[in-house]
């Protein structure tokens, strides 16, 4: 994953917000902590389940979030937690299970997604 954080960077482009389309045991947070650490963030990075979101600060002074939205039951939660601030932050935003929340989403919004194959290996794309 290390090696195709760069590439995932540079697929994003301006954008700031991606949705992760994949699976569970798919390697999202395995991918966040590579992103984190090509960034050069200094934070240790774990999976949002519990939190929801995770707050890794990057050395630009930026930061980059983390969303877990699989136990959330509808965008309302979502609204009231004020993730539409983070989207609109300027800052990075990367959202496991993001379809809970599709309707405070930006519409310029990166889709990344994850694709396990029948070997094991993974096929990941972002449009």
């Amino acid at each position: 994953m290390d090696t195709l954080a760069p590439d995932i960077l540079n697929a994003i482009g301006n954008r700031r917000v991606v949705a992760m389309d994949a699976p569970m045991g798919a390697g999202k947070t395995t991918l966040v902590k590579a992103i984190c650490r090509h960034l050069g963030s200094p934070s240790v990075v774990n999976s949002p389940t519990f939190a929801i979101i995770n707050d890794y600060e990057l050395p630009d002074g930026k930061a980059l979030y983390h969303f877990d939205l699989y136990r959330l039951k509808n965008v309302v939660e979502a609204y009231n937690m004020g993730f539409d601030e983070y989207f609109y932050s300027g800052n990075y935003c990367f959202v496991e299970w993001p379809a809970i929340a599709q309707d405070i989403l930006p519409d310029d919004m990166a889709t990344l997604r994850i694709a396990v194959n029948d070997d094991g290996s993974r096929t990941i794309s972002v449009e």
